[in-house]
């Protein structure tokens, strides 16, 4: 009786550490899969309540030597690989999209040599839509915009979102003072999230 209840434990147990690992491991997604998260910077609270969106990070999955990573505007914009770039998101979660009608192979291509000439860019705190910064959501607008011609989201002016909220408020006075640039076309990871061009193919 001990015997088998022993057995049953162990049983148990390996069960567990199974499904434990299958959570921990990266999902297999295709290149030009667009990844979202909440992200754990300081700023995230805020884009959040601008945008009444869970979401405040994205990036671009592309392979590069066989591994997946997550092509990203942060400081700077780099590759990342996908399993750190889930694990540093709030809670492990994690939303992957894909176009409902995916890049094909010369599609990646382009969007790789898109990718390159904006790797290495510093972050842009003030959101401004030049290349000479560069925040996440742009990043990823831009590089399906230019290698495909496919715009997913929409641009909006930063008046649009919600302003009045104190965290948002706070940041504004953190980034801008007193000039707030209200006309500024934004690109929001909500907006992106939003968009009927894509479809959702993992989560976790």
């Amino acid at each position: 009786m001990i015997g088998a209840l022993a057995r049953g434990l162990a049983l148990s147990a390996a069960l567990a550490a199974c499904a434990a690992c299958a959570r921990a491991a990266p999902p297999a997604l295709r290149d030009g899969d667009v990844i979202f998260h909440a992200s754990r910077s300081a700023q995230s609270l805020a884009i959040q309540r601008a945008t009444g969106s869970r979401y405040s990070h994205m990036g671009v999955v592309l392979h590069r030597g066989g591994r997946a990573y997550v092509f990203e505007a942060v400081e700077p914009v780099r590759y990342t690989p996908l399993a750190d770039w889930i694990a540093r998101g709030q809670g492990g979660h994690y939303v992957a999209k894909r176009l409902r009608a995916p890049p094909d192979a010369a599609q990646v291509r382009r969007l790789r040599a898109q990718a390159e000439r904006l790797l290495g860019k510093h972050y842009d705190l003030a959101f401004g839509w030049s290349d000479q910064r560069i925040y996440c959501s742009e990043l990823v607008y831009k590089l399906y915009d230019r290698a495909m011609g496919v715009r997913i989201g929409r641009l909006q002016r930063l008046r649009e979102f919600e302003l009045d909220d104190p965290a948002v408020r706070a940041k504004l006075r953190e980034r801008y003072g007193a000039r707030v640039p209200l006309d500024e076309p934004v690109v929001s990871p909500a907006s992106m999230f939003d968009s009927p061009l894509l479809e959702t193919v993992a989560s976790g």
